[in-house]
């Protein structure tokens, strides 16, 4: 369990990129996920909203995170944004609430983290939260924040699977003691099948997703991760009968970026090729 200053989260998320269909998310919460982790981009808040008012369970037993994007940053648009996601989302507070991705305008970041810091104040937000923010566009923003004694961020999201474990953005957020999550920890599905993978899952007697996901842990960071399938959702959170040596983590630590998304907040996306 992850602990910020008002709430406890779980070892492992539930990612909802590209999910649209409610029964999905039924099924993670009968596999005990708690966590769902979504965003406007991703278009799907409402299904959200729809699975957790068919499970029937109060509110406070999930934590919800969703994000605006590029195009709704700044104070007016960022605030019609948060608005927008309690409408979709059908709830009275949101639990963590990112900026999805930072703009290389350090007045934008900060215009649009001024907005979101009034509806936590209100209580509509819960905690604030970088999603792909490295360290320069963090640093700014966080000393405008200290200046006039705001609200810090309490999570960073960052894509980290084995082979890119982004060291630098890891050390600077554990540093200021910034919480950070992985998104794509499974390298989106390009890492499973490698060789020095499948021998550790081989060695530890769990699964290749496992032993990225008990990585991801063992580096302090909480992984996001998505499934369609019962099966794989238990053996997701399945991850307490194991731990890696130092020697496997370095192993790990040391793989190339096999995995890599592609996406870097500074630079056109690169098409990346399946090896």
């Amino acid at each position: 369990m992850f602990k910020l200053n008002n709430l406890n989260l779980p070892d492992v998320g539930f990612g909802m990129y590209k999910i649209n269909d409610f029964k999905i998310i039924l099924s993670a919460i009968k596999n005990n996920y708690n966590y769902f982790d979504t965003a406007s981009y991703y278009k799907n808040e409402d299904v959200l909203a729809e699975a957790l008012s068919q499970n029937g369970l109060e509110r406070g037993k999930f934590i919800i995170a969703s994000k605006l994007w590029r195009d709704e940053m700044g104070y007016d648009n960022a605030k019609l944004a948060v608005q927008k996601s309690l409408e979709n989302l059908k709830t009275s507070y949101i639990d963590i609430y990112f900026i999805h991705w930072p703009s290389l305008d350090d007045n934008l970041n900060i215009e649009t983290w001024r907005a979101l810091e009034e509806f936590y104040k209100l209580g509509k937000i819960r905690a604030l939260g970088l999603s792909n923010f490295l360290p320069h566009h963090a640093e700014p923003l966080i000393k405008n924040i200290l200046k006039r004694f705001g609200v810090m961020p309490s999570i960073a999201q960052l894509e980290f699977h084995p082979g890119y474990t982004q060291e630098c953005a890891l050390k600077y957020f554990n540093a200021k003691n910034i919480l950070v999550q992985a998104w794509s920890p499974l390298g989106r599905g390009r890492i499973v099948n490698d060789n020095l993978i499948l021998n550790l899952a081989a060695k530890y007697q769990a699964s290749p997703q496992q032993i990225c996901l008990k990585f991801a842990l063992q580096k302090g960071v909480m992984p996001l991760v998505k499934s369609s399938s019962p099966e794989r959702m238990t053996e997701n959170l399945n991850l307490n009968n194991f731990n890696l040596t130092q020697e496997d983590m370095w192993r790990l630590e040391t793989l190339p970026p096999l995995g890599w998304s592609g996406e870097h907040p500074d630079r056109e996306r690169v098409i990346v090729k399946s090896l």
